[in-house]
């Protein structure tokens, strides 16, 4: 348990109660939670969903430390951009796209008739898709 709570930022606070947590660190005790079990895979819905930017931020450097295969289910494409380095996108139980995270979320051709948009950081850069 004390090595989960240090992989995910919250060593020292073992004996805080869960009330007096901010969301992120709630978030990431929930995980210690998991961590704790040593699995194999680890995953994650929506992880970004309600946080704000420091505990997003909290979480995101939490997940790149963490060990082994992380799939994660989200919206959140720039939080995607942070972590993964393979993306996959699913509309309607289909796989539409499997591959580089960069190139799959800089193409608007396949992302808008899905509901998904570029991410902001992706538009109007010079980032150029790999053919």
């Amino acid at each position: 348990v004390t090595d989960a709570l240090e992989m995910v930022g919250l060593a020292g606070m073992e004996s805080r109660t869960p009330h007096k947590l901010s969301g992120g660190q709630k978030r990431r005790a929930a995980l210690a939670t998991v961590l704790a079990m040593k699995p194999g895979v680890l995953l994650f819905d929506e992880p970004t969903m309600f946080l704000d930017p420091r505990g997003r931020r909290e979480l995101i450097e939490s997940i790149k430390r963490l060990p082994g295969t992380k799939l994660i289910a989200t919206h959140d494409l720039d939080f995607v951009l942070d972590v993964c380095s393979r993306a996959i996108v699913i509309d309607d139980g289909q796989i539409l796209a499997d591959g580089d995270a960069k190139s799959i979320l800089a193409n608007e051709a396949l992302l808008m008739p899905h509901g998904l948009e570029v991410p902001y950081r992706l538009r109007n850069s010079q980032y150029e898709p790999e053919a």
